[in-house]
């Protein structure tokens, strides 16, 4: 924060230096002269930046976690397969689980990830199928071949749940939609801060423009997170993999 309030007071020294330097010549009062028609531009320019970056970060976010949450899906449903070369009826006790943690994420765990949160129960639930894989005992080359590969997957099952609790914790760089909301409001008021006094009919456009730039500003905050607003992530993976899970079940 220090650096920050350095860096502004540097630019305004800047602008005093500058105006102490330069103070010969003649006046720009105009509204629409160059020292307004100049710092209105580069408000505007600085607006844009600072707009297209609080939409970026999240919209990047949100892609990464729909990719990463068919990733998720996808490793549960090879798990699922690969759990057939399971011996005993360890195949219907391991399928159940995998049934059991999709069906946990997508009515229990899903709305908890609108808020940045994550159910530990999800996360035990994936521990204790992995155990019950691991400690199972195998006969022959092909059971444990079986075997490596389910925990292979719900190793890959694992790590796509940490990505997905990295993802519904993410949010913009800190301090991005206050500083989106401050130069929206500079670039609405700069016109009567450099003399000019609308009236009538020409308030229009100002008044259109200020309400665009409020919906820009709360569009802006309404999709920091990549599972709740606009953008929002779904379970469409996760039910998917259900519906695939049903699919394996009556071909076997």
């Amino acid at each position: 924060m220090l650096a920050y309030t350095l860096s502004v007071v540097a630019a305004v020294g800047v602008v005093a230096l500058a105006a102490l330097l330069f103070r010969s010549g003649g006046e720009d009062r105009d509204p629409g002269g160059p020292s307004a028609g100049h710092a209105g531009a580069m408000l505007s320019a600085l607006f844009l930046l600072v707009f297209a970056i609080a939409i970026i970060v999240p919209w990047t976010t949100a892609d990464a976690a729909r990719q990463n949450a068919r990733a998720e899906s996808q490793s549960a449903v090879n798990a699922y397969w690969a759990a057939d070369g399971l011996p005993g009826t360890a195949p219907e006790a391991v399928r159940a689980g995998l049934r059991d943690y999709v069906t946990f994420v997508v009515k229990d765990e899903w709305p908890l990830m609108a808020d940045g949160k994550m159910d530990p129960v999800g996360a035990a639930r994936l521990d204790a199928l992995r155990s019950r894989v691991t400690g199972l005992k195998t006969e022959g080359d092909a059971e444990q071949d079986a075997r490596n590969s389910v925990l292979d997957h719900l190793t890959a099952l694992a790590d796509a749940r940490s990505q997905r609790g990295a993802d519904a914790a993410a949010t913009p760089p800190g301090g991005l939609i206050v500083l989106t909301a401050l130069t929206g409001v500079a670039v609405i008021v700069f016109p009567f801060l450099a003399g000019a006094r609308p009236r009538g009919i020409t308030l229009a456009p100002l008044v259109a423009m200020a309400a665009m730039l409020g919906f820009g500003v709360y569009l802006t905050w309404d999709m920091t997170h990549a599972f709740a607003g606009p953008l929002a992530v779904g379970p469409e993976a996760f039910e998917g993999a259900l519906r695939e899970f049903s699919r394996i079940a009556g071909g076997m």
